[in-house]
């Protein structure tokens, strides 16, 4: 999995996180929970256009990933990503992949993916599973982002029961502000210097308690000062 680079667009405020009706109920059997899996055309031609956008600036290739052989809302997905493809991105090349599919096929063979193209829950499930191609969820980053502005933050978000150690992986957070210049500040050159530091550091050896056995590894403070040290090499 070297020089592994996967993005993965992941729908935030719909699908059955988001679903009316949803609740709690007595039937026949006693107490019932229900939830409802539903998206709109609008809300999958949004997201659809957000990922080819991306896909045009790097391989122009997109796996959008569904449930479409049992699921209506899936059915609907992969109408509504082909259509925006085809009508507004012919140069980008789509690949529709079953969600169980491409959980194994992350493990199996990563690099063919570039841009996964996904719904909320099924995003959710393989944003985690991926950050496990790294060797820890302590590497990635994410960023919420709208039409406007940008949530950037690493992809776990908080880690409340290790706070205060000294072991917390600070790359992810580091690598969000990298996709904040990228993505929010149009400032790919900024971005690179501090995801390339990122890249000399850990082949230096340098390692948080996430990612070595070994004892004698790197605190927070001591991760970050490294990196901003390289990125000084650059500025």
């Amino acid at each position: 999995i070297k020089d592994l680079d996967i993005i993965i667009i992941r729908e935030l405020i719909g699908d059955v996180y988001f679903g009316e009706p949803r609740g709690f109920n007595i039937g026949s059997d006693g107490k019932e929970a229900f939830n409802t899996m539903k998206y709109s055309e609008n809300e999958i031609s949004r997201i659809a256009k957000f990922a080819f956008n991306v896909a045009m600036k790097r391989l122009k290739k997109v796996t959008s990933v569904d449930k479409a052989n049992v699921l209506e809302s899936s059915q609907l997905w992969r109408e509504v990503v082909a259509a925006i493809g085809q009508k507004h991105f012919p140069e980008v090349n789509i690949t529709n992949m079953y969600v169980d599919n491409a959980a194994m096929q992350l493990i199996k063979e990563p690099k063919q993916f570039d841009v996964i193209l996904t719904s909320n829950l099924f995003g959710d499930i393989l944003s985690d599973e991926a950050s496990m191609l790294t060797g820890s969820i302590g590497m990635l980053p994410s960023a919420s982002l709208s039409d406007s502005s940008g949530l950037y933050e690493p992809v776990h978000g908080s880690a409340p029961d290790i706070a205060g150690m000294s072991i917390v992986n600070p790359i992810a957070m580091i690598l969000s502000c990298a996709m904040m210049f990228e993505y929010s500040l149009n400032r790919a050159d900024l971005a690179e210097i501090i995801t390339s530091s990122v890249r000399n550091v850990l082949k230096s050896g340098i390692a948080t308690k996430d990612l070595t056995d070994d004892n004698n590894y790197a605190s927070t403070s001591q991760m970050g000062d490294k990196i901003l040290e390289d990125i000084k090499k650059s500025v």
